[in-house]
């Protein structure tokens, strides 16, 4: 058995086609994990969340930002924006089945035997794994509770900025959410900038990419993330994988092979046609 991790796809399918035929993937024995934003911006949303519910167990996904976006459109929270390109998946036949299962995954997997951990952004340095993973479960009760729409209402804003464990209902649920779907710079205590994307470091000393604060307590596993494009997969560490590459802006699209750490990329400019 084969497992393998792709980057942020955000209905780029054509390019994920393209590096699973390369690899010779097979659903009947390999894995496929994704860091999650399956859906958004790209042309193939439909497809490319078809294809991960079709999976079934050889699939494992985390939620991203632009995934729970989609939940929150298609429940009449937030407006489809101009750059959503979300209206396919709404007017399916099988749009409540894959929303029903979009609304599932969880926002952490945490592969026990291997000492993998996958989100989608990253982790608040105060976290450890067992801290992160209660947190990711408090989340996924919520999305699949009686309060989700007000949860998907709730999650969005940038306060607070900086967890404590004495915070509660909406601002706890949202500040949670940031640090798992929209993190890359914070302070040493958690206090995260959401705004500093289009680099891949910071004109203020004070704030580090999240994986490069000294004191995180998630230090000890190899964690794997997409959501930052900058990166361009460039993380300097060995016990930390970044895998967005850009895909939806022209860039390329990158699966890793977990057991071998072998990268594949796909210039998905050739093939967007």
């Amino acid at each position: 058995m084969a497992r393998y991790v792709v980057g942020d796809i955000q209905g780029c399918f054509k390019p994920l086609q393209c590096l699973l035929e390369r690899v010779n993937f097979d659903p009947q024995h390999d894995e496929l994990w994704s860091v999650g934003d399956l859906v958004n911006r790209g042309p193939q949303s439909l497809e490319t969340l078809r294809f991960f519910y079709q999976l079934g167990d050889a699939a494992k996904i985390v939620l991203g930002n632009h995934d729970l976006h989609l939940l929150a459109v298609a429940r009449g929270i937030r407006k489809h924006k101009k750059s959503d390109t979300l209206k396919l998946i709404l007017d399916a036949a099988d749009s409540q089945e894959l929303l029903g299962w979009l609304r599932r995954q969880p926002l952490l997997h945490h592969d026990v035997a291997n000492n993998l951990v996958m989100v989608h952004a990253g982790l608040a340095p105060q976290w450890d794994i067992a801290t992160a993973k209660k947190l990711a479960a408090e989340i996924g009760d919520v999305l699949q509770g009686k309060q989700i729409d007000r949860y998907l209402e709730g999650m969005y804003g940038d306060t607070p900025v900086r967890w404590e464990n004495k915070l509660k209902d909406i601002e706890r649920w949202r500040v949670i959410t940031n640090y798992f779907t929209r993190l890359r710079f914070c302070t040493a205590d958690g206090s995260m900038d959401l705004h500093t994307k289009e680099s891949a470091s910071h004109d203020d000393p004070a704030y580090q990419p999240w994986f490069a604060i000294a004191e995180r307590r998630s230090l000890g596993s190899t964690i794997v993330f997409g959501h930052w494009a900058a990166l361009n997969c460039v993380t300097q560490r060995d016990d930390v994988i970044g895998l967005d590459s850009g895909c939806v802006w022209g860039g390329q699209l990158t699966l890793m092979d977990l057991d071998t750490r072998q990268r594949y990329c796909c210039d998905c400019a050739k093939i967007a046609a």
